[in-house]
């Protein structure tokens, strides 16, 4: 690409970093091993060759440290046909084994955490009593801190590199808290109540919704309402079809209408800003999002690491249960007018009440009304025997409606 002029020595450094500068490290670790191999052509003891060689993979923290920037540029460049053209030539061409530039870019880093698993699948094949034996352990220990350590110096890479492509609108959303982030714990795109695209950024200290933006041709990202400090954070677990997108609420519309895969979040104290309904793609990404965000809030309130959500309520579990076949939507409905009988009763209000959702009709809370349907309802009637097909179509119906309406 150089020689074709289409990419410039500092950019092509930028993207594929000093690759020249590892040959010698495995270089070495091939010629140890070729003096430790037999004339059978095994190596009798491995372990105190590894345990000397692994920490030379320290050299590859600045490499990884690096990918999140060097990607960008890489994606950037692809922009340009000339260098779209030449990475589709050799996409095309036998010795990428259809693999894009990416791919091997990205394999210095997989590799690197394949070492564990090498070194504990040898330690598995090794005999208590062998000499190789502590030392493999030694080893394992050692690459591990290598790479927690490599983990930490890209996670700080990566947290400033969207630090710096935050955009403010106004000063008031620049919270001093950003320059105390060394971490990006959880970071993608969803969407809002009303539909509109946020790349959500998750820092130690900090959850940052923002817009993706274009800026003479550099993106960066625009910041979407005041940040909300961890520590100041609520997360509320939201069931599908609670909330509509586009505002409306559970009931106004038919089930294909609510919307799936949503949670909330909001600061502690209303009056500092206002909170955000959020939309994942999926049921394993909102999964995601819900235990980094735990996980978050835990470090500043960890007697509040367990956020109570409708999920863990009787009403969601009679509703997950209900939800399962129209037979045990039946058998449930029943258990919940057991819960909240249709006899004349004091005026109730429990939230977590499996017909707390229901508003009743006039008609329905008027004490004379409510003792004429206990006695005719298939559901209170002390002889099951007695019921008419009106009376099963009827509670069939009744499930329906109340499906629709949990």
């Amino acid at each position: 690409m150089l020689k074709l002029s289409i990419m410039s020595e500092e950019e092509l450094t930028h993207i594929f970093g000093d690759l020249d500068a590892y040959i010698p490290l495995h270089e070495d670790l091939l010629a140890q091993l070729a003096r430790a191999t037999g004339p059978d052509g095994t190596v009798g003891q491995i372990g105190q060759i590894v345990v000397s060689w692994l920490p030379g993979l320290n050299a590859y923290r600045d490499y990884c440290s690096n990918q999140v920037a060097a990607k960008a540029l890489l994606d950037q460049k692809k922009q340009d046909r000339r260098v779209q053209d030449f990475l589709q030539r050799c996409l095309e061409s036998p010795f990428s084994r259809k693999l894009d530039l990416w791919s091997f870019l990205d394999i210095p880093r997989s590799r690197l955490f394949k070492y564990p698993l090498l070194l504990r699948e040898i330690l598995k094949h090794t005999a208590p009593e062998h000499p190789d034996t502590p030392r493999l352990e030694q080893a394992i220990t050692i690459i591990q801190g290598v790479l927690s350590d490599i983990n930490m110096k890209k996670g700080e890479s990566e947290s400033q590199y969207y630090i710096d492509k935050l955009e403010y609108l106004d000063d008031r959303q620049r919270d001093p808290r950003i320059d105390q982030c060394k971490s990006l714990l959880c970071h993608g795109e969803l969407r809002n109540k009303s539909g509109t695209k946020l790349h959500v950024f998750l820092f130690t200290e900090l959850l940052v919704m923002t817009r993706s933006v274009t800026r003479n041709e550099h993106h960066c990202f625009q910041v979407y309402r005041q940040p909300i400090p961890v520590q100041d954070l609520v997360l509320e677990d939201l069931q599908d079809g609670d909330v509509k997108m586009g505002g409306s609420f559970r009931g106004a519309f038919s089930n294909s209408d609510k919307a799936k895969n949503i949670f909330r979040v909001r600061f502690q104290d209303p009056s500092q800003g206002q909170s955000h309904t959020l939309q994942v793609n999926d049921v394993f990404h909102k999964q995601q999002w819900l235990n980094c965000l735990r996980s978050a809030i835990s470090v500043h309130h960890p007697a509040d690491a367990a956020v109570t959500t409708p999920a863990s309520s009787p009403a969601a579990d009679a509703h997950s249960k209900r939800r399962s076949s129209k037979i045990s939507a039946i058998i449930h409905i029943e258990e919940a007018d057991e819960n909240c009988p249709l006899t004349p009763a004091g005026p109730t209000s429990a939230p977590s009440s499996p017909c707390g959702d229901e508003t009743p009709s006039p008609t329905s809370t008027s004490p004379s009304s409510r003792s004429s349907s206990s006695s005719s309802s298939p559901l209170s009637s002390p002889s099951p025997k007695h019921k008419t097909k009106k009376d099963k179509r009827s509670l069939c119906a009744l499930g329906k409606r109340k499906e629709t309406m949990v």
